[in-house]
């Protein structure tokens, strides 16, 4: 199971066919960008995905980040968390992510993150490789991710989520 959410949110570079998801291509560099142009993302986030429930919970703005945390629950237990951060660096953003099993163990190595360089930004979607978050309303937003399975074939899910908060 642990092989299953660990590719599920590893973030693919090649072979995907994504349609709201973009890469960062080798050579180029972030955009500018701050916190401001996400501080829409800040809220309590809920909605399905990998078949159970999907929680977020986003801090507003406050020492150069945005942090959150994940949860998904299928048939009533916890099946992962992330901790993360969006970063203000410089003049650009850096998504970064930690998981968890449900009994707080970690699947990456201490020093390691999951890190999602930002690629652009447009009005009501954020782009960071192989991620996109979608402002669709006031109570609602889109996240798209590009996921592998085990024998390397990657996919675009999407997390539709409604605000609860």
């Amino acid at each position: 199971m642990k092989t299953f959410f660990l590719l599920c949110s590893l973030v693919a570079t090649f072979s995907c066919k994504a349609q709201n998801t973009r890469t960062l291509i080798e050579g180029m560099t972030s955009p500018k960008a701050t916190l401001e142009d996400v501080s829409w993302i800040q809220g309590h986030w809920k909605g399905e995905a990998f078949g159970g429930i999907a929680e977020e919970v986003w801090a507003p703005p406050l020492g150069n980040s945005m942090m959150f945390v994940f949860k998904l629950v299928h048939d009533g237990k916890v099946r992962f968390y992330e901790i993360g951060h969006i970063q203000q660096q410089e003049e650009t953003l850096l998504m970064q992510l930690k998981h968890f099993h449900g009994n707080l163990k970690g699947w990456e190595e201490k020093e390691e993150t999951v890190d999602f360089k930002l690629v652009k930004v447009e009005e009501g979607k954020l782009f960071f490789d192989g991620l996109t978050f979608e402002h669709v309303s006031n109570t609602e937003m889109n996240v798209y991710v590009v996921i592998g399975d085990e024998d390397g074939k990657t996919q675009e899910a999407t997390f539709h989520y409604k605000r609860i908060d």
